[in-house]
């Protein structure tokens, strides 16, 4: 009887310790979410940044570092598929030669933009844990870089202007690199409200 006792009495403390520790989490999850969500709010593209960012929070937390960090990452990771698909659009034949000079012209600006979100994802990476002038001389770079970035993204769309250039490869490529404009100004906006 003892026994049957003490094997209940150890299962219920189990039960409560495994209960306390799923609320924890779902507490921290929580947290981390509501963080993301207020953290978007300083965004011009909220709900995309919330979209984009919720998949990650258990790594965010509630890490306004981890936060840019991801942010960059998933800016990064946009224009990188979209600078592989404008490759493949290069390759088509059978364009005409305006289209196919916008087109050229699209996958300079968009290596322009991958080279430049690289290089800011490193600049965050070696910050470490720099403070004071160091810490703001990194950010800065990080900025005008992202910044640079986001001119980079409007130079390829606005080669496409004119009625000449209207079309199906138009729209999928204005569609394509507007989506990337918006996660990377969502990024910008989050290292400014972050970073000083």
């Amino acid at each position: 009887m003892a026994k049957s006792s003490l094997i209940w009495l150890l299962l219920s403390t189990l039960y409560i310790a495994s209960t306390a520790n799923s609320a924890s989490t779902t507490r921290s999850s929580s947290g981390a979410a509501n963080f993301i969500k207020v953290s978007c709010g300083a965004t011009a593209y909220p709900a995309l940044c919330v979209q984009s960012l919720s998949l990650y929070a258990s790594s965010i937390n509630q890490s306004p570092r981890q936060l840019i960090q991801t942010a960059l990452a998933v800016s990064l990771d946009k224009a990188q598929s979209t600078k592989t698909f404008v490759y493949k659009l290069t390759k088509f034949k059978g364009v005409k030669p305006r289209v196919k000079a916008a087109i050229k012209d699209c996958f300079d600006e968009i290596d322009d933009t991958v080279d430049r979100l690289v290089t800011s994802v490193k600049e965050l990476k070696k910050m470490g844990s720099s403070k004071g002038q160091d810490y703001q001389w990194h950010i800065s770079n990080v900025q005008t870089w992202i910044s640079a970035a986001l001119t980079d993204e409007n130079t390829c769309v606005d080669g496409f202007s004119g009625k000449a250039l209207d079309g199906r490869v138009k729209n999928s490529i204005k569609a394509r690199f507007d989506h990337v404009e918006r996660v990377t100004s969502n990024a910008l906006a989050l290292i400014n409200k972050f970073g000083y």
